[in-house]
């Protein structure tokens, strides 16, 4: 058990690649972590969580009074939440009136994307969602933090499709010197769990491992792989929102998280500029090494 002196940090999502290593990187530096899981919760990822020291509080979200009780006594409740509607409004919301009821004095929601506050609304689902709660967490009487990653670089090994490996391309729409954020998931990780245990911390931060644009793309992957990559240039940003279109409407009722449209609609985005991160928070927490695009595509076999 934590004594008086110890952080008690509550965690949801921690079944997740993200809340995962959050919890590891909470209790590396010496905090509680209560683990909020599900009755359904897949349970190796539970057990995972159970043996790196975290404590396991199976609830039902719909549960108010259970729900408060798992908050109670915690410094931060931190959401890894990963879903659609259901998940990242309404679950998240029933978690912020939780930690409200508890006395829990700061909430960190499942934001951790590009600056979606900078966006029109209704050409993002996913960001939308965010925002949608963003609305019932400002009024929320908690102290509220967002962290803003940009994109996940993990993603630029192949689930992206930027990097193209096999023909040796940098793929981009508009402008090839538009700067973009990349931070790695565990980087993330890091800054949030520091995050977490730091009670001064503004309503927004923002982080990114390294800012690049196609050009810089192409430089790292060429750096990292030892083989010359080029630009290829599909066209207009407008051109992706065109397609984005076509490919929604191809898939009208998919209830996937990330379908490729969604993917489609973070590039076009990015590709804006709009929605670029500034000023960047990276120095708040020195002990965090940031890694770079390269290293990451270095590590593409």
């Amino acid at each position: 058990m934590a004594n008086n002196n110890t952080p008690v940090i509550v965690l949801a999502g921690g079944t997740g690649d993200l809340g995962g290593r959050i919890a590891r990187s909470l209790l590396e530096k010496g905090a509680q972590v209560r683990a909020l899981v599900r009755p359904k919760s897949d349970a190796d990822k539970v057990d995972s969580l159970s043996r790196l020291g975290a404590i396991i509080c199976e609830v039902d979200y719909h549960d108010a009074a259970a729900l408060a009780r798992a908050c109670e006594g915690a410094n931060c409740v931190v959401s890894a939440l990963s879903g659609l509607h259901y998940v990242m409004v309404g679950i998240q919301t029933l978690l912020l009136r939780a930690a409200v009821a508890a006395g829990v004095p700061r909430f960190i929601p499942s934001d951790f994307a590009i600056d979606f506050t900078k966006l029109p609304s209704g050409n993002n689902r996913n960001l939308d969602l965010r925002k949608e709660f963003k609305e019932h967490l400002d009024k929320a009487p908690i102290a509220a933090t967002s962290i803003l990653n940009g994109m996940f670089t993990d993603l630029l090994t192949g689930q992206a499709p930027v990097v193209l490996f096999p023909i040796k391309r940098i793929m981009y729409y508009g402008d090839p010197n538009q700067l973009m954020d990349f931070t790695t998931i565990q980087n993330t990780a890091e800054y949030t769990a520091a995050a977490a245990l730091d009670p001064s911390t503004p309503r927004y931060l923002r982080i990114a491992g390294d800012v690049l644009s196609a050009n810089g793309l192409r430089e790292a992957a060429t750096r990292a792989t030892g083989e010359e990559f080029s630009l290829l240039r599909v066209g207009r940003v407008g051109l992706l929102s065109a397609i984005i279109k076509v490919t929604k409407a191809l898939t009208p009722s998919s209830k996937e998280v990330f379908p490729a449209w969604q993917g489609m609609q973070y590039m076009r985005d990015m590709f804006t500029g709009l929605p670029k991160l500034e000023p960047l928070d990276n120095d708040r927490y020195p002990e965090i090494k940031w890694t770079s695009v390269a290293e990451v595509l270095a590590t593409r076999k």
